[in-house]
């Protein structure tokens, strides 16, 4: 009789690389449409990850992770699958950083009281191809189809009363 190998499902890296994507959406949106109302961003990262580019001051300052805030005076958001590109003051000198979504260890956004944990060092890198592409934002702007609403399912359906 052959002996089966067991294979364990990765729900933790599952759950992590979900949660990424959903950062990377919000990053993502908010280079396109901006801000809006109260939102801001804290957005702590591994100054140690693989791809992560900041200026040499500042990972001297901060050899193991950096806490950014995205608000009021940020510039040059980028986004890909990937990673994400800002530009922040640090000192009154404006400084471009270039951050993974792998190297991220927290976001925040205290507008609403939202936050999110990730292990950073805990996420095998070669799994970078499981981030699911980003989403994108919907369009406010189109007539909403009557046939498409129809597809739409409540979650309450399913949720015990």
């Amino acid at each position: 009789m052959e002996k089966m190998t067991e294979t364990i499902i990765q729900y933790d890296s599952m759950v992590q690389m979900a949660l990424l994507s959903v950062v990377r959406d919000v990053l993502h949106n908010t280079a396109k449409e901006g801000l809006p109302g109260d939102h801001h961003f804290y957005i702590t990262f591994s100054t140690n990850h693989p791809g992560t580019d900041i200026p040499i001051y500042l990972k001297e300052r901060y050899p193991d992770e950096m806490t950014i805030v995205v608000q009021n005076q940020f510039s040059n958001l980028k986004v890909d699958d990937l990673h994400f590109e800002i530009s922040l003051s640090f000192n009154g000198k404006l400084e471009h950083l270039n951050i993974p979504f792998l190297a991220l260890e927290g976001f925040f956004d205290p507008s609403v009281d939202f936050g999110l944990h990730f292990h950073a060092t805990d996420v095998d890198n070669d799994n970078v191809e499981d981030l699911p592409p980003i989403v994108n934002a919907p369009d406010n702007t189109a007539e909403e189809n009557d046939d498409e609403a129809g597809n739409v399912v409540a979650l309450d359906t399913f949720r015990k009363k």
